[in-house]
């Protein structure tokens, strides 16, 4: 799996070439690091992932010594690698650029943040393949943009008051449950995919 995992990072070193440097361009202007932080992590992982939906790459890789599970595993595998090496850059580029230390609730949100969207986006493209994610999410941004302008017209503002709530928060105690549940979610995500892989036909 180890390989599969390398191979992952080497497909990926001409984004991260481009990526990473393009985050630090990010850093420097008015731009929430949070959510540039989310996005560049989804783009990376969605990357590797649309590669290996190439239906000979799948055939390759099914007459490998690797079991299904193994090649789902080294995607969940990535994903947190991938995270982690956007996380990383952040703090990097905060301590360069603005001179300031990240703090570890925010590099801790950013990781949530993409554990909680992968948990949904990678059993979704396995069971109907990534192109379809798009049209998914112009369908969750409709119902997004008729329920704010209908039942919860603050609704924005609702959610940015509850962020900076759990953010402010000091209970150490209700980060290690909120922590906890992404986790499970996670697991039952990664469980989900190697079921769903399973049963598919290359």
């Amino acid at each position: 799996m180890f390989n599969l995992i390398r191979k992952d990072i080497i497909l990926q070193k001409k984004n991260l070439m481009i990526l990473l440097p393009a985050l630090f361009v990010y850093l420097t202007l008015n731009i929430s690091y949070i959510w540039s932080g989310f996005v560049f992590s989804i783009v990376i992982i969605m990357s590797a992932f649309s590669i290996d939906e190439k239906s000979r790459i799948n055939t390759l890789l099914n007459s490998l010594p690797y079991t299904r599970r193994e090649i789902v595993s080294s995607k969940y595998i990535g994903v947190l690698i991938f995270t982690l090496i956007v996380v990383l850059t952040i703090f990097i580029g905060n301590l360069i650029i603005h001179r300031e230390l990240t703090l570890w609730k925010d590099l801790m949100f950013i990781v949530s943040l993409v554990m909680v969207s992968t948990s949904f986006i990678l059993p979704f493209s396995y069971q109907f393949k990534s192109q379809y994610l798009f049209i998914g999410s112009l369908v969750l941004i409709g119902i997004y943009m008729v329920l704010i302008s209908t039942m919860f017209q603050n609704l924005n503002d609702i959610i940015r008051e509850n962020l900076q709530i759990v953010l402010s928060l000091q209970n150490i105690n209700v980060y290690l449950l909120i922590i906890f549940s992404i986790i499970i979610l996670y697991v039952c995500s990664w469980l989900l995919s190697i079921r769903i892989y399973r049963n598919k036909v290359f």
